[in-house]
Formats: C-alpha cells, structure tokens, sequence
C-alpha cells in the first residue's frame, strides 16, 4: 500500500455507544406514575368495597352460627328475626323496618326477596314462630328463608 493513498487512511465507521437503560425516558416514567396510580387507586377501591361489605359477611357468619344450633324454639326464631331486622336496618336505613311486626314485617320481607322466591306462608310461620310454644315451621326452612333474603342484599 502506498503512504500517499488518502484511502487507506480511513477508519471504519464508528457508532455511538448506547445509551443505557438509566435513566429511562420520559415516557417510561409518564407509565410509572400511571402504573403506581392505578396500583393505589385499586387498592382504595379494593378497601372501601371489603368495607362496606363487611356487614354482609358478619351477617352470615351470625347466620351459621344459627344454622349449627338450629332448633325449633320460639327463641331460636326470636334470634333469626332479630338478626334479619338488624341487617334490614343496615341495608334500608330510610324505610326503619327494625320497628316493623306482624304483618307489616312479613310485607316487607316479602317486598325485598328476589321476585319469585318469597313463600308467603313460610315467611308468615317463621315471624309467627317467635310466639308460638311449638313452632311450625323446621329450622332449615327458617334458615333458607333467610339466606335467601341476606344473599339479595347488595
């Protein structure tokens, strides 16, 4: 090779060396804040939900609790009654059907089951079943009743 060749003085081309990943551009922190929002704003809603339901899954906790000890006593239906209008107190605050007896409370339990479930004179046995020395009504069915009604709530 000649000295004079201008040629054989030329390098490769070089490239520029990479950038790395840190720090990352401006769009992938744009994501981070949007990822990290929605992480927290689900948990919020995640939390605000288990806690307004929370009242349902005592309620039916209390309402196994029933179930096991089943027995046909005007006191086991006073419990269960109690224990309807305790959670129809907290899912119909505006109506006040804690106050509610008799027949007024047979209608408003047959106005909240879900349209086709609502047995007239099983809900009217399981109210009446409180003040009657032996009860009508099998325990199961009263406890049937009010899964049914307690599952339709929101």
């Amino acid at each position: 090779m000649n000295g004079q060749d201008p040629l054989s003085q030329l390098r490769d081309i070089q490239l520029p060396e990479t950038g790395g990943w840190w720090p990352p551009a401006p769009g992938w922190w744009a994501l981070l804040i949007l990822l990290c929002l929605f992480v927290v704003g689900s948990l919020l809603w995640w939390r605000h939900r288990r806690q307004h339901s929370q009242w349902r899954r005592d309620t039916l906790a209390e309402l196994r609790q029933l179930e096991k000890r089943a027995e046909p006593h005007p006191d086991w239906f006073g419990e269960l009654n109690a224990l309807l209008k305790r959670t129809a107190r907290h899912a119909f605050p505006d109506r006040r059907p804690e106050s509610l007896s008799g027949n007024a409370w047979r209608d408003f339990l047959l106005e909240t089951m879900p349209p086709g479930t609502g047995d007239e004179e099983a809900i009217e046995a399981m109210i009446t079943a409180c003040w009657q020395p032996v009860p009508t009504l099998p325990p199961s069915k009263a406890t049937d009743i009010a899964k049914t009604w307690l599952e339709a709530r929101p």
